[in-house]
């Protein structure tokens, strides 16, 4: 009796359920009946915008669209397809239940949805309606677009469409349009190796395109040659001479225009392929939205300073980026002079030795490790004994030193190297390496005093993002260029998280730090115009924190406001020596030009003080709090509890008045030195 009832329940349920699917199914066609038939092509392009939503770039492709008949096309570039992509199209009503069925058993298995068995059909809906993720909603939404081509449309015109909407890479859109990008004929004029090759190509554009990868493309276009031999639609002579012959490739034309931040833009698309988890070819044909961070204002004033600044026959390059600093959004990027003679981005892929703009690196590990901006050590030629046994001895620019014991304060405002590798030296190597990845530098770093001095190579991005967190108080940032995507049925796929970021810095050694560097553009430091901003210290009117950096082959500029953080490097691709004297201040005058043009717009900000800090004037000579008799003094910011308690007495009046002729002696003796050290450095 048990045994009858559960056979009657199981075979109830059987019914029930094939009966719901039945429905379902019903269901489904009737809503696909009621909704009519989908369109065969749609526009794909994906637009880029700035961060006022203005429209700054789309992926061309318009004038690379041609809608030609199934007739007009090769039979042999037809037939290579089909056996490529979906050798049962005729067959089938949009889905191979075999294919399918055992892509999902393999998906199941690995819980993952990477086993693609797509018909041609489902990739039509796919190139047309949707994105590119691998979700179960997205396969769902696929296969009731699916069901509406096959219901509408014959087999010929799906394919039709197929054929002329498919993405080729470079811009072309459809077996015409590819046809007389790679071949520079039309479709229904290609011998059997080139429709073998172009039936190669949309399997995966940046893959298997011959311009991009040629062995990639020969592989697959045999494959290809393969299965048209073995499906007898060609014979093996056929075959045999196809894969041998040599295809004349046509002779592409990049079409140049002028346009609005490209190196930008190539760095939108690289980031939007991270984030879509797409190669690069299926974002441009995405059709999507990509709000990007571009600021046109500082984009435009960028590229106007560095065109204004350089001379136009010098061959020196350039990378410049400017940055949010609470964000890490990019504002404006150069990558290089002339896109058009070179798309090598500069800003992003190069790495060069920044100089002596590594230095706040070090002296933010050093104010937490004793010293002080009046912390005092000597400035003269030294050789250093290393553990290993070595003999280093560092120099100068132009071989001059203070002669004397300088502050921390004159040693960044003068950019001193001795300083730097004494201070290196004390605190070990492997401190200033782990500083230096808390700032976001990411490029190896060897273990050398010499680091100290920048001689790591390193990129723009990565020193202007170390510099961002320094301007916003030590929170945590990461450089990026794009606020949100939005794909071509306007739903939201990424959108970017802009809270305030980790604090990873001491607040009271960032504001330290940030304020010392102002004094690289201060006359009041030393009192003889003798630090490394001097030369563009008149074209400023706001007060901001910086550093600059030299090497033989390396100029940089890089500095902040509260604000707006910008960094540029100029040097030759080359590696050849920055010789002229002009060429070597391209840096500096760009990043000043650049700072005012851009604030103009910004209304003025100072840096918040932290708690905990105390402002002290100091004699910059003794290193001292400051009395009215000192001729030059400076206000100083200490935690509380080390600034000086001892007050200058150097410029005391003597009775006999001695002591003020002594320091008018002193004072001329020193601007002699300072005033040559001037001359050569600007």
């Amino acid at each position: 009796m048990m045994s009858w009832i559960k056979k009657h329940f199981f075979r109830k349920l059987t019914i029930g359920i094939i009966l719901s699917a039945i429905i379902f199914i019903a269901g489904v066609y009737l809503v696909s009946f009621l909704l009519g038939p989908p369109k065969l092509s749609t526009e794909q392009n994906t637009i880029y915008y700035s961060q006022d939503g203005q429209v700054v770039g789309e992926e061309s492709g318009n004038g690379s669209r041609y809608w030609v008949d199934l007739d007009d096309i090769s039979p042999q570039l037809v037939k290579a397809i089909l056996l490529a992509e979906d050798q049962h199209f005729y067959d089938h009503n949009g889905f191979d239940i075999p294919r399918i069925a055992g892509a999902l058993w393999t998906d199941l298995k690995t819980m993952s949805l990477k086993e693609g068995a797509s018909t041609l059909t489902q990739q039509y809906a796919r190139n047309l309606y949707l994105s590119f993720e691998k979700t179960w909603t997205r396969k769902l939404q696929e296969a009731f677009y699916t069901i509406r081509l096959e219901m509408f449309y014959s087999k010929d015109e799906i394919l039709e469409g197929y054929l002329n909407t498919i993405y080729y890479g470079h811009g072309a859109y459809g077996v015409e349009a590819a046809s007389r990008y790679f071949f520079d004929k039309s479709a229904n004029e290609l011998s059997l190796a080139e429709a073998a090759m172009l039936a190669a190509i949309p399997k995966g554009p940046a893959y298997y395109s011959p311009f991009n990868n040629m062995e990639n493309a020969k592989e697959r276009q045999k494959w290809i040659l393969g299965l048209l031999r073995d499906k007898k639609v060609i014979d093996n002579e056929s075959f045999l001479l196809a894969t041998k012959e040599k295809l004349a490739f046509a002779e592409t034309v990049e079409e140049k225009q002028d346009k609005l931040a490209p190196y930008f833009l190539d760095t939108v698309l690289q980031e939007a392929a991270g984030i879509l988890d797409l190669d690069k070819e299926k974002v441009r044909a995405g059709g999507y939205q990509i709000h990007t961070t571009l600021d046109i204002n500082q984009q435009k004033q960028l590229e106007q300073e560095v065109n204004d600044v350089f001379q136009e026959r010098s061959k020196i390059q350039a990378g410049a980026i400017a940055m949010d600093p609470d964000t890490g959004g990019i504002h404006a990027l150069i990558g290089g002079r002339d896109y058009q003679n070179s798309t090598f981005n500069r800003a992003i892929q190069a790495k060069r030795m920044p100089g002596s703009a590594f230095k706040p690196f070090l002296y933010y590990a050093a104010l937490g490790n004793g010293y002080t901006p009046t912390t005092m050590l000597m400035s003269k030629p030294t050789t250093f004994e290393l553990e290993d046994g070595q003999v280093y001895q560092p120099g100068n620019y132009n071989g001059y030193y203070a002669n004397e014991p300088i502050t921390l304060a004159q040693a960044l405002a003068l950019s001193d190297n001795v300083y730097a590798v004494k201070t290196n030296l004390f605190l070990g190597v492997e401190k200033l390496i782990d500083t230096a990845q808390r700032f976001g530098i990411e490029s190896k770093l060897p273990k050398v005093p010499s680091l100290a001095l920048g001689t790591a190579s390193i990129s723009v991005n990565e020193m202007v993002t170390g510099y961002g967190i320094l301007a916003n108080g030590g929170h945590d940032i990461s450089s990026h260029t794009i606020e949100k995507i939005v794909d071509r049925n306007g739903k939201t796929v990424y959108e970017r998280d802009n809270a305030q970021g980790e604090q990873i810095l001491d607040a009271q050694r960032t504001f330290i730090l940030t304020q010392l560097m102002t004094g690289m553009f201060d006359r009041s430091l030393n009192g003889y115009m003798a630090v490394t901003g001097s030369s563009i210290a008149d074209k400023l009117t706001r007060t901001y924190a910086g550093k600059s950096g030299t090497t033989n082959s390396d100029s940089w500029m890089i500095g902040y406001s509260p604000d707006l953080v910008m960094g540029i490097w100029t040097g030759y691709d080359d590696n050849r020596p920055i010789e002229k004297v002009a060429e070597g201040s391209y840096a500096k005058n760009v990043w000043a030009g650049f700072m005012e043009g851009a604030h103009k717009h910004i209304p003025p900000h100072k840096f918040d003080v932290p708690s905990g800090v105390v402002a002290v004037p100091i004699d910059p000579e003794t290193g001292k709090r400051a009395t009215r008799y000192c001729k030059h003094s400076r206000v100083m910011y200490f935690k509380k509890g080390t600034e000086p308690k001892e007050y200058c007495s150097l410029h005391f009046p003597d009775e006999d008045g001695a002591g003020e002729q002594k320091d008018k002696q002193k004072d001329a003796e020193k601007k002699g030195v300072l005033k040559k050290l001037f001359d050569m450095l600007f």
